[in-house]
């Protein structure tokens, strides 16, 4: 078996050029980690109608025939959204640092976040901004929304974003610190247990993303075209064909030392990651 890589940081229409090349090397099957929520659905359709397998990794599309691989991204997001509104006492200011507008698992996350403040009427969410998953954006963002609302109450935000938004509240000192949302990076651990150290009663939540479901789809792929049957049972999502993968770790404070023991020996950069075995795979949706 051959693998056959299309690997830049681009847009729609280059992502859309990408597939194109991979179809005229008349590949079995496409993984593709979508920048869109529908941009690239044409061109999908055209791998499929040439029989081509296509899986969509860590953003979930709704196109008849393409098999999504990823973590449910509208329940990731409303995990730490429902920590954050309990942790606030179903009262309080916030604001909301989003990432790209547009982009599936941003208008996943959005949409579950929304739906968890409609629970919480106490929950008053001052303003949102973007902050494009870019964590010098992200703590520029919090300084400004630091200096607009200086009695802040908490902010809900996703990602790298998260480290330059606490970085944005470590600089600033407030005398109260508004509730933080963090996220799955050993860089955000670091930065936890540090700021514990003069913070003692500091709290927040990291929610693993993991970028595992990547190796994980490629595994799905390979059953597939080894001729596995796909136990459809076992799917969901909006389109039926989504292989849901679990969150592998969500880090609060009373879970934290595995957490910092996990990352001990790992860059900054990490992400809390779980990929599934291959037998787990198997087991889990083939017949």
């Amino acid at each position: 078996m051959e693998l056959v890589i299309e690997s830049a940081d681009t847009d729609v229409a280059g992502q859309i050029q990408q597939l194109q090349n991979l179809m005229a090397k008349e590949v079995d099957a496409i993984l593709v980690n979508p920048g869109d929520v529908s941009g690239l659905n044409a061109t999908l359709e055209e791998a499929l109608s040439k029989g081509i397998i296509v899986i969509s990794v860590d953003q979930e599309l709704n196109v008849p025939g393409v098999y999504n691989v990823g973590i449910d991204q509208k329940a990731w997001a409303m995990t730490s959204a429902r920590w954050l509104a309990d942790k606030l006492g179903g009262e309080g200011d916030i604001v909301q640092i989003e990432g790209f507008p547009g982009h599936p698992a941003n208008v996943a996350r959005m949409e579950g976040v929304a739906e968890v403040f409609t629970d919480y009427p106490g929950i008053n969410v001052l303003a949102t901004d973007t902050g494009l998953w870019d964590e010098a954006t992200g703590q520029q963002v919090m300084s400004n929304f630091l200096a607009a609302y200086p009695t802040l109450d908490g902010y809900w935000t996703q990602d790298g974003m998260a480290i330059g938004a606490l970085q944005a509240v470590m600089a600033a000192n407030p005398a109260e610190w508004p509730v933080a949302v963090g996220e799955g990076r050993c860089q955000f651990i670091n930065l936890w247990t540090e700021v514990l150290e003069t913070n003692p009663d500091f709290e927040t939540i990291a929610v693993a993303n993991p970028p595992g479901v990547s190796p994980t789809g490629l595994r799905i792929a390979y059953h597939i075209l080894q001729g596995k049957e796909v136990d459809v049972s076992t799917l969901g999502g909006v389109n039926g064909l989504s292989f849901v993968i679990p969150v592998p770790m969500t880090v609060t404070n009373d879970n934290l030392q595995e957490a910092i023991d996990y990352c001990a020996d790992k860059p900054d950069a990490h992400l809390l990651d779980g990929i599934m075995t291959d037998q787990e795979v198997l087991d889990t949706f083939f017949k």
